[in-house]
């Protein structure tokens, strides 16, 4: 069984198929749509969500590989001792192999009036399809917290032309994942564009009259007039279920080995909501992104057909902003040199980051070629050279070519 139709867990779940897995699979979620793919939910969120969401695989491929999906049912809880799932219809259903897909769910603020129909999250299509109906009113947008989710929202709306305010608690948004020289080029795009960004601050009340929220107050003293307000201030791990299964959880999920094993060798976590010791974190934690969520999903779906995988690539993240991408390849860290290439604009840079010789990370705006490269180099450990990459003429691929060394009879020559 899968708890969860997210990235993670189909992917699990179309792993098992490939490997030829023989076993029943059941897949259960409390979210009535068939399986979809989630990037795209800030970035058309004026279109008809609900109607227009992009299917993870079609529809006919789980009656294909014999996929039972259990849509809008929810597992209530799980008994290791009997082997069985408890669904919230009372229904229980046999295991012997459980991956916990859950993922994680936004974080709400603590204030009065943080319920208010106006003020709002984004995290499945239900939230958008919502955030689509209120936004199609226009504005003033005010979005709380500066996150690729609220800024590609950011984005979105701008170029619909309604009036938009990010306040972010940091300095700089984005800082703790690209560092603050990308995070400054990416904080002029958005201020080119007619984004009021306001750093260095957090909530301090919403004044309301009666449902509806229409000023948020900050700790800077601003009061900001709002139609509609977006919260997103990052994210919390479902383990609501490791308590009746007896797993370990920590403040980032799940813990789990480098198969996706938690602390019950038959229970996997996959997804966002695993907790992993991952060779491109500097400490255990969470990666969240579409496309870890689906690898690392296919490697837990191929450890429980008997085939163990471990998940150990580079993370790939992305993330649309106005007419290009920001594409993240690896991890940064603080301790990393960062080399940012020459000519570097808000709307197309390149920036990458070296540790102990080697690319550690890469990160581009308008960039995909390069990054694909990059991408490359990671993986390769390859030795370059800051003062090369920074060079715009440097062709990225040349740096994947071995250095070989020189024979005698060559140096003789």
């Amino acid at each position: 069984m899968i708890v969860g139709a997210s990235a993670a867990g189909i992917s699990a779940a179309l792993a098992l198929r490939r490997l030829d897995y023989r076993g029943t699979i059941t897949v259960v979620d409390g979210d009535p749509h068939p399986p979809y793919e989630r990037p795209p939910l800030s970035k058309a969120l004026l279109d008809d969500t609900t109607g227009g969401l992009v299917p993870i695989v079609p529809w006919s491929t789980y009656a294909d590989l014999e996929i039972d999906l259990r849509l809008g049912e929810r597992v209530t809880a799980i008994d290791p001792g009997a082997l069985k799932v408890h669904l919230g219809g009372g229904e229980q259903l046999d295991v012997d192999r459980l991956v916990l897909a859950t993922g994680v769910t936004a974080r709400h603020l603590a204030l009065p009036h943080a319920d208010a129909d106006n003020v709002l999250t984004l995290r499945d299509a239900t939230d958008a399809a919502r955030l689509s109906a209120q936004l199609a009113r226009g504005g003033p947008l005010v979005i709380i917290g500066a996150g690729f989710i609220g800024l590609e929202l950011a984005a979105v709306a701008r170029q619909r032309g309604i009036d938009v305010t990010v306040v972010e608690a940091q300095p700089r948004p984005l800082a703790n994942i690209v560092g603050p020289e990308v995070a400054s080029l990416v904080v002029d795009l958005h201020r080119g564009h007619g984004v009021r960004l306001i750093t260095g601050a957090t909530v301090e009340r919403f004044a309301a009259t009666g449902s509806t929220v229409e000023q948020v107050v900050l700790s800077t003293g601003h009061r900001l007039d709002t139609a509609t307000v977006v919260v997103g201030i990052g994210v919390q791990p479902r383990t609501e279920l490791g308590t009746s299964a007896r797993v370990d959880v920590d403040h980032w999920g799940f813990p789990v080995n480098e198969f996706g094993q938690t602390s019950r060798a038959w229970i996997f976590a996959a997804g966002d909501v695993a907790s992993q010791a991952h060779p491109h974190l500097a400490t255990r934690g969470r990666l969240e992104h579409w496309d870890t969520a689906q690898r690392h999903g296919a490697a837990v779906g191929s450890t429980v057909a008997g085939e163990p995988v471990r998940y150990k690539e580079a993370p790939y993240a992305w993330s649309d902003q106005y007419d290009a991408t920001l594409q993240i390849i690896g991890r940064p860290r603080g301790t990393d040199q960062v080399v940012i290439r020459e000519g570097a604009t808000p709307q197309r840079f390149l920036a990458f980051w070296l540790r102990d010789g080697r690319l550690a990370a890469a990160a581009g705006m308008d960039a995909s070629r390069e990054i694909g490269i990059a991408r490359r180099l990671v993986a390769s450990t390859v030795l370059v050279d800051n003062a090369v990459l920074a060079d715009a003429a440097t062709d990225l691929r040349a740096l994947l070519k071995p250095h070989r060394p020189r024979s005698p009879e060559q140096l003789a020559g």
